[in-house]
């Protein structure tokens, strides 16, 4: 039987109660852009809002890490990975629609967008 390695981050948040989720994020930015900076103010401003503390947010520069893009295989910048709780969640772009940040993270479970996969043209 194979053992997986799982990070002490993650076995800790696995463990702990809902109410007291621990948020684990990594915003992948391209250099010193305004798009860059952007993202970073608006993701700093949903997680004071809406975690309190409960949220360790990591900011890679992918000209100063690019294997680390390699391994997340990142294709665009700005690029938001959820990696706890689960599951996984990936967000693209400046994170400036604060609503489809809070519905991606899980912080707020519906959104008043319809469904784009909907078709609302059908006939009777």
């Amino acid at each position: 039987m194979t053992k997986i390695s799982v990070p002490k981050k993650i076995a800790n948040a696995l463990e702990q109660p809902p109410a007291n989720e621990q948020y684990l994020l990594r915003l992948y930015v391209s250099g010193v852009t305004e798009r860059s900076r952007r993202s970073i103010l608006n993701i700093n401003a949903v997680c004071k809002e809406n975690l309190q503390g409960r949220y360790d947010l990591e900011v890679i520069d992918i000209h100063q890490k690019p294997s680390l893009a390699v391994d997340e295989q990142i294709v665009a910048t700005p690029t938001l990975i959820k990696l706890l709780p689960l599951p996984l969640r990936r967000i693209v772009g400046d994170l400036s629609d604060r609503d489809g940040v809070l519905f991606g993270l899980d912080i707020k479970k519906t959104t008043n967008r319809p469904d784009p996969g909907l078709d609302r043209s059908v006939k009777p």
